[in-house]
């Protein structure tokens, strides 16, 4: 294998992406061998699949010693992930702080009194097992999470921890679902978090809904995720979220452009930016650009210039009339300036807005669109969005490093 780490092997695709090739089922179909279209779509099967696992584990020793001092969700990638999901599904009026720790081991003052939620879609990564090994040790209460008949699951049996399978999809980042609802359900158990039957059901038809309108045979002119790869073709995207809420999504977002599509992308809380990063639009890739080209085209021409663009996600969900929730007004207003502030500098920008009665469907319905987006972005370049060549060299020249990576 040593031959093929030369930089360049097993790079396909092509600079220029090529509209045609959405609206050509086929040409899709060739172009992901590995079927990450089909997975995406079975977001809404993943949510009743690991609810319905999660609730056939036995989680009554975490609920028998009651509230912890504080969870910490373990993982990295898409498993690290969960632990945000967890902590703004749960909301600012959590009892108990929700951590989310993404490197080897745990905190040094977890201890007996806290929770650890050991999360690895393979069962086998080093961050994941690293935490439960120092979790049993330090006498926390361990919930594992991952591939069954895994070492992580040997590990959590040691420990008599409870251990909730998720069927493995291979990459992980086609698993976020099928690992997210347990660690909301192992929350659940212990009182820290809101989530009924009914939030699940309801997040899994949202799910469904949504990989029913951006399929691969509806066109472009029909199809939001491939209107909004479209539009996301030979960009630096920026994904700025308006809420917590709002901003794991664009952070999803920004991990599966990455990830599938191969773009570089920049993303975060809306708040933050207005401290700095907004002046991007500012920028050579910004305003300096938009003002030479001409706006009203369609194409990436060879020669132009890079520019920015925009993604706004937006969460309204709370209520403004709540005292509690005076932030959602000032995130918004937020929104609405940024949103003005790329009008004036000619950048071009899409907004996504939450849609659903809870936190869950919430987060739901700015993740599916998106998800699909970045994998119709990877196949107009002509990429399969599952291969991704530089992940395995990585893995392959991490190999000397003890522990490796996953």
């Amino acid at each position: 294998m040593a031959g093929k780490l030369d930089g360049t092997a097993g790079v396909n695709g092509h600079r220029i992406a090529d509209e045609r090739l959405l609206d050509n089922e086929q040409a899709m179909v060739d172009n992901d061998p590995g079927g990450m279209l089909r997975a995406t779509a079975s977001a809404g099967a993943q949510v009743r699949e690991s609810a319905a696992l999660a609730a056939e584990t036995d989680l009554s020793m975490l609920e028998d010693e009651g509230r912890p001092r504080a969870v910490v969700v373990a993982g990295i990638g898409t498993a690290g992930l969960t632990g945000n999901i967890l902590a703004t599904v749960a909301g600012h009026r959590c009892p108990v702080p929700i951590i989310g720790h993404r490197s080897a081991g745990v905190p040094g003052w977890v201890g007996a009194a806290d929770v650890v939620i050991a999360v690895s879609a393979s069962g086998r990564s080093p961050e994941a097992l690293a935490a439960a090994d120092a979790a049993t040790r330090r006498g926390a209460r361990l919930v594992a999470i991952g591939n069954p008949d895994s070492e992580l699951q040997a590990m959590a049996e040691r420990a008599r921890a409870p251990f909730i399978p998720v069927p493995r999809r291979a990459p992980a980042r086609a698993s976020l679902w099928g690992l997210a609802v347990p660690v909301l359900l192992a929350a659940r158990s212990i009182g820290l978090v809101k989530v009924n039957e009914a939030d699940l059901a309801e997040t899994a038809t949202r799910l469904d809904a949504d990989a029913e309108r951006c399929r691969p045979s509806a066109e472009s002119f029909v199809n939001p995720a491939k209107a909004l790869a479209l539009g996301l073709v030979g960009s630096i995207p920026v994904i700025w979220g308006s809420s917590p809420l709002a901003t794991v999504a664009a952070r999803r977002f920004a991990d599966t452009l990455a990830a599938n599509a191969r773009y570089p992308v920049m993303a975060g809380a809306l708040g933050e930016a207005g401290r700095g990063r907004v002046g991007l639009l500012d920028g050579v890739f910004g305003g300096l650009a938009e003002s030479s080209r001409d706006i009203f085209a369609d194409e990436v021409e060879e020669g132009e210039l890079t520019r920015l663009r925009l993604v706004v996600m937006r969460d309204g969900g709370l209520n403004p009339e709540n005292e509690a929730d005076e932030p959602v007004v000032v995130e918004e207003r937020r929104a609405d300036a940024v949103q003005t502030l790329a009008e004036r500098r000619g950048v071009r920008c899409d907004v996504l807005t939450a849609e659903g009665g809870s936190a869950l469907e919430r987060l739901a319905s700015l993740v599916a669109v998106p998800d699909f987006a970045s994998l119709y972005l990877a196949l107009a370049h002509g990429l399969d969005p599952m291969a991704v060549p530089a992940i395995d060299e990585m893995k392959e020249l991490s190999n000397a490093i003890p522990g490796g990576i996953e």
